[in-house]
């Protein structure tokens, strides 16, 4: 058996997509490949990665995504390659599998969040009879401190200017009018796009079949950015039933997930991938929750979006503030610390199992 590299987190696109491709298959699973028609850092073809496993109970399925916010892809491609890396040598899930690897391959590849289209892919799975178009109020009034039209500089006072809104409007008002997502600034930040992203074409194309036959899935999709350092949560963006509420809390703790109507719902942003695929009809019961990871506090994530997009669009690849932006962002959604990747990936490998667990006793 050919081995694998030692390290869980790879240290670019390419290489996370070649060991994730070897992984899968090592283990025997069906590999599939979707191009977006761009090429990334080195000239590599841009392809979000579908690995599906044979297991024995088609009816029940189990889903991992990871890389819809492109730069948090380093992050769930470890969980991933972790969870792959580990039925190697252990017992494979005896449900199907299958693991969609970095879905927004451009962001993925060149270190942002947002697609080849700056889209935030998380505020693009607009539902039939809801439209691409506005952006709330509070958005409109921020555009010009949220999105600079000039290169970043390491001299302007973003945090005391951001204690200053918080100070006046509040932080959940704050943080809803400018993460929920807007559909007028499209150079702007969570810009959810004037049309399906080609992620979600694909999705929407091949979805069904990876599905077909399924009775009961369980999707996990793996985030980073929100929360506290080294903690973890499982967000619900759709409503919950009575049956899809016990099973959150038995296979997972009746602590351990926040729903949309909950108090302590962080923001409810317009365009979730979640409440999409639960949409579509592929399974009598989907269930689905974003795994989402913390890092650093809302003030550093949001200046470090906001400096990265605005070297994007205003500076030069090889500019000192391009490269400390890109760099920056890189630790804000998946830090260096040993402690964080190590406990991390085991809290990640942990709900899939828990997940797995789950789907076989229901």
């Amino acid at each position: 058996m050919a081995t694998l590299p030692p390290t869980t987190f790879s240290p670019d696109y390419a290489t996370a997509q070649r060991r994730f491709q070897q992984s899968a298959s090592l283990l025997g699973w069906n590999l599939e490949s979707y191009a977006i028609g761009l090429c990334g850092p080195t000239g590599e073809e841009l392809e979000f990665d579908v690995a599906l496993s044979h297991g024995e109970a088609t009816d029940k399925v189990l889903v991992v995504s990871s890389g819809l916010h492109g730069v948090e892809g380093f992050f769930g491609s470890a969980v991933q390659l972790a969870c792959l890396e580990h039925w190697l040598s252990a017992e494979a899930p005896s449900v199907k599998c299958v693991f969609l690897h970095g879905l927004n391959p451009y962001g993925f590849a060149w270190r942002r969040r947002f697609d080849e289209n700056n889209v935030d892919p998380n505020r693009n799975f607009l539902l039939r009879g809801e439209h691409f178009e506005g952006a709330p109020e509070g958005y409109r009034q921020l555009d010009r401190f949220l999105n600079p039209r000039r290169s970043p500089s390491s001299w302007e006072p973003f945090t005391f200017k951001a204690l200053w809104l918080i100070a006046r409007y509040g932080m959940p008002a704050l943080r809803q009018s400018i993460a929920g997502g807007q559909y007028q600034f499209p150079q702007g930040l969570f810009f959810g796009g004037d049309g399906p992203s080609s992620s979600q074409q694909i999705l929407r194309e091949y979805m069904p079949r990876w599905l077909r036959g399924s009775r009961q899935v369980a999707h996990l999709d793996f985030h980073t950015g929100l929360g506290r350092f080294g903690t973890h949560k499982l967000l619900i963006d759709y409503p919950l039933n009575a049956t899809q509420r016990n099973w959150f809390s038995h296979w997972f703790g009746k602590d351990s997930f926040e729903a949309i109507d909950s108090a302590e719902m962080a923001y409810e942003a317009r365009g979730g991938f979640g409440r999409w695929c639960v949409s579509q009809g592929l399974a009598a019961n989907y269930l689905f929750a974003c795994a989402e990871f913390g890092t650093y506090s809302g003030i550093q994530v949001l200046a470090g979006l906001r400096a990265e997009n605005q070297a994007h669009h205003w500076g030069r690849p090889q500019d000192p503030s391009t490269i400390r932006a890109k760099q920056r962002l890189m630790e804000l959604f998946c830090p260096a610390s040993p402690t964080w990747r190590s406990s991390c990936v085991t809290s990640g490998q942990r709900l899939i199992e828990q997940a797995l667990k789950g789907l076989v006793q229901s």
